[in-house]
């Protein structure tokens, strides 16, 4: 497993050095740049422009300017100076990495919870009037898009004057209170983008733990099962829930990345100050070095949450070896 996990950890650096490549080479093919906004203002000279093009190194060509860039990342962890903010990278996507990481263990959470016991309920329930309610939800769930889902959810908290923010990570408030006081406050305001973000998520793996369970409940470890005497209880938790787990654990993975490229719209949609905000604020603004570092990190953290599914997929199932 150690060997396995080691493997997988050395896949990133070729993924990483793709997804640079690839992000860097593909903005590079849209007319203009960072700098184009700024002269079309009369206001600023061309000696000013000039200035600015060689501190962001884009008087290179863009050959030049990726290297520099690569061996400035590989070698002294640098991935480069915002042109937006005129700030380091690293310092940009660490400030907001946190918060899309909370949001998205937060959404995964709150999906996964309340999704196993929905769709154990329908499984053991089939067509009774809670199977058919739960379904009806889940059918609406994976129909409404995240960003209209949560446009229905300001419209309601602004006109109904409900008691949840409608914007950013935390009060301003923020800085005086204590320690209890700012966790209860973070909670507060994830409690949109969380339902935002959970919902599809929760009804699509409510289907799928409904479906995987009804399969199982079928097998013929199941029959031996109850011939044997075991209380229905123990079929349904011990033996066939556990095996109708092993595709889901491997779901978890790839829920990841998608629940990762939904963030992107729902945090610019609830104005939740997170790295997928922060990405398309940078390709609108053609960031090259902050567009990529973003990229990098969000392919890096897809990459750690499939190693995390197989783990946990080897520990759920001892027949699952990876060395």
């Amino acid at each position: 497993m150690f060997q396995y996990i080691t493997r997988r950890l050395l896949y990133i650096i070729p993924m990483l050095i793709g997804i640079s490549i690839l992000s860097f080479f593909i903005m590079q093919l849209a007319p203009g740049s960072f700098l184009d906004q700024f002269r079309m203002s009369p206001q600023i000279r061309p000696e000013t422009l000039e200035a600015m093009a060689r501190q962001f190194g884009l008087d290179k060509p863009p050959l030049v300017q990726y290297f520099v860039w690569l061996k400035n990342a590989v070698f002294h962890g640098d991935m480069g100076r915002s042109f937006s903010y005129n700030a380091p990278v690293t310092f940009l996507i660490g400030a907001r990495a946190l918060n899309t990481i909370v949001l998205t263990m937060s959404a995964s959470l709150f999906a996964w919870l309340l999704a196993l016991p929905i769709g154990i309920y329908s499984a053991v329930r089939q067509y009774s009037p809670g199977d058919r309610a739960f379904s009806f939800l889940s059918y609406i769930g994976l129909s409404i898009p995240n960003f209209f889902l949560a446009l229905i959810l300001l419209y309601l908290v602004v006109v109904y004057r409900l008691p949840f923010p409608v914007g950013g990570a935390t009060s301003i408030e923020y800085a005086w209170m204590s320690w209890s006081e700012r966790l209860a406050d973070r909670l507060h305001h994830l409690i949109i983008p969380v339902v935002v973000l959970g919902t599809s998520q929760m009804a699509a793996v409510s289907r799928y733990m409904r479906a995987q369970l009804l399969d199982q409940l079928h097998q013929d470890f199941v029959r031996t099962a109850r011939s044997k005497g075991l209380s229905e209880r123990a079929v349904i938790y011990k033996h066939a829930v556990r095996n109708a787990l092993n595709p889901l654990i491997t779901l978890f993975g790839f829920d990841l990345g998608t629940i990762l490229s939904g963030a992107a719209l729902t945090e610019q949609v609830t104005n939740y100050p997170g790295l997928g905000k922060l990405i398309l604020s940078a390709v609108l603004s053609r960031d090259y070095w902050l567009v990529m570092g973003s990229l990098m990190i969000g392919g890096a953290l897809l990459v750690l949450g499939n190693l995390v599914a197989d783990v946990l997929l080897a520990l759920a199932d001892p027949r699952i070896r990876y060395d």
